[in-house]
């Protein structure tokens, strides 16, 4: 994760004076956010090899949690619905309050809102269902954020930083989905554009980060919201690993023509994962130090 290099982002830390009125109830929180440190400081001095062998096992411990505590793993796809509409609710809050957009890239909005119409054109047709309702919701309050930073706040946005090329991302994605499309009793046209949007989805956030390498900085709402992002996507990869595991890989041939479909379909999941994964990791840092250095 180090080797793309790092840049400072500073989080207000609130940390709180330590008491010496012998008030166990207030140290309680100082000691615990020391344990927290030095468990950081422990793996920091940890080897790369070590420090893969430990997110591994953190992510294995997170999918069985996963699966034990949640029977119905269609609930997944509606919390990481949920999970990026509360990322766009602190996007909003930004926006209507600090009235400014900067940190902000308008390109990977676009490319958020058009894997969002394209999935609820093919979808609607391949099924209608409450993740569907919540995916409209998403998409109207994308396309207002995109308002907000094109038009109305516009003063703020840095166009220079946001030069991320979208037919870097919408060409390959086309051209896979023409090959590579999923197996079903409806119009191929419909099925290659609902393989379009999944592809799509699997790189939207890459013009932010690249937002974020330009700027060499980056504000806590924008921190926040690429977050809410990443466990959303977590959330999705793991509804396919457990399936996969529960059906003992019969799922290869349910969801697709084929191998090649589901391998396709389960690349673009783990490709967003591991993009936001590095994110994630130095995000997590800030919260236990106060300052951040971002991957770049």
């Amino acid at each position: 994760m180090d080797a793309l290099g790092s840049y400072p982002i500073n989080f207000s830390t609130g940390r709180v004076p330590i008491s010496t009125s012998g008030d166990e109830s207030k140290n309680r929180p100082i000691r615990r956010n020391r344990m927290v440190q030095a468990a950081a400081e422990w793996l920091k001095r940890r080897s790369t090899v070590a420090k893969i062998a430990i997110a591994s096992a953190a992510t294995v411990l997170a999918l069985v949690a996963l699966k034990v505590t949640v029977k119905d793993h269609n609930y997944f796809f509606i919390a990481g619905a949920v999970i990026h509409a509360a990322g766009l609710l602190i996007l909003a809050y930004k926006l209507t309050t600090h009235k400014t957009c900067s940190g902000l890239s308008s390109k990977s909005q676009e490319l958020t809102a058009l894997f969002l119409i394209v999935k609820l054109v093919s979808g609607t047709i391949l099924r209608i269902d409450f993740y569907s309702i919540l995916e409209f919701i998403t998409l109207v309050s994308t396309v207002w954020v995109i308002y907000m930073i094109r038009f109305k706040l516009k003063n703020t946005y840095v166009k220079s930083f946001d030069n991320f090329h979208l037919y870097y991302v919408v060409v390959p994605c086309m051209v896979l989905s023409i090959f590579i499309f999923p197996h079903a009793p409806y119009n191929r046209f419909i099925r290659v554009l609902w393989a379009f949007g999944v592809y799509l989805e699997s790189l939207s956030v890459l013009p932010q980060l690249r937002l974020m390498q330009n700027a060499k900085t980056i504000e806590p709402f924008t921190a926040h919201y690429v977050f809410a992002l990443g466990i959303s996507r977590f959330l999705a990869f793991a509804y396919w690993v457990i399936q996969v595991y529960d059906s003992r890989g019969q799922y290869f041939l349910l969801v697709g023509s084929g191998y090649f479909w589901f391998m396709a379909a389960f690349m673009a999941e783990m490709i967003q994962s591991f993009i936001l994964a590095d994110f994630c990791y130095y995000y997590i840092k800030s919260m236990v130090k106060g300052q951040l250095r971002m991957p770049v």
